[in-house]
This record gives C-alpha cells, sequence and structure tokens, in this order.
C-alpha cells in the first residue's frame, strides 16, 4: 500500500513528492470530490493525506469517509504556514496531561 497526499499548495506536494509521495494540488470542492472518488478506486493507496485547507473544503464529507471507510485511512496534515498552530496546540495539551505550563 502506498500514500498519496491531496494538497492546496505547490510547497507542501513538492516536499512529501521528494519524500517519494505522489499527490494532486486542488482548490475547489468539486476537484476534491473528483479525486476522493480516483482514490477510493485505487486500491494501491492505503493512506491518504490530506492539507488543513483542503479537508475544510468539505470537512463533513472527509470526516465521514474518515470514520466509515476501512481504506484508506485519512489523515489531515498541517502545511508549513500552520506549524505554529499545531505546535501551540501540542504544547496546551502536553500541559494539561503533565499538569505544567510548558516554556
Amino acid at each position: 500500500m502506498r500514500m498519496y497526499l491531496i494538497s492546496d499548495n505547490t510547497d507542501t506536494q513538492m516536499g512529501l513528492r521528494l519524500a517519494g509521495i505522489e499527490g494532486v494540488i486542488v482548490h475547489e470542492k468539486e476537484e476534491l470530490h473528483r479525486v476522493l472518488e480516483e482514490v477510493k478506486q485505487d486500491e494501491a493507496i492505503g493512506i491518504l493525506l490530506v492539507t488543513t485547507v483542503v479537508f475544510n473544503l468539505d470537512r463533513d464529507k472527509l470526516q465521514d469517509l474518515k470514520l466509515n471507510s476501512k481504506r484508506p485511512l485519512i489523515v489531515e496534515i498541517s502545511d508549513r504556514h500552520k506549524s505554529h498552530e499545531v505546535q501551540a496546540m501540542i504544547d496546551e495539551t502536553i500541559s494539561k496531561i503533565i499538569g505544567r505550563k510548558i516554556g
């Protein structure tokens, strides 16, 4: 099984392509639906990486697929522009778990 990316920007697509992960860029809901159908038909794709911006194009549909489909496993990833938000969320979660503020 292989991984596949649906991204909203070239930087993420090119970076993951260097790691051997193919993908496409979409900007509209209709494009997303078309690509999702293609991915569901491709039995070789086991993990689908979707950037947060793309995930937000149709959060309900992707969440439904994520919860109710056996394949592919859908993973929402942030791009390089959202990394500070992800770090803040991780810090907050760890702080709650250990009961101390980090940093």
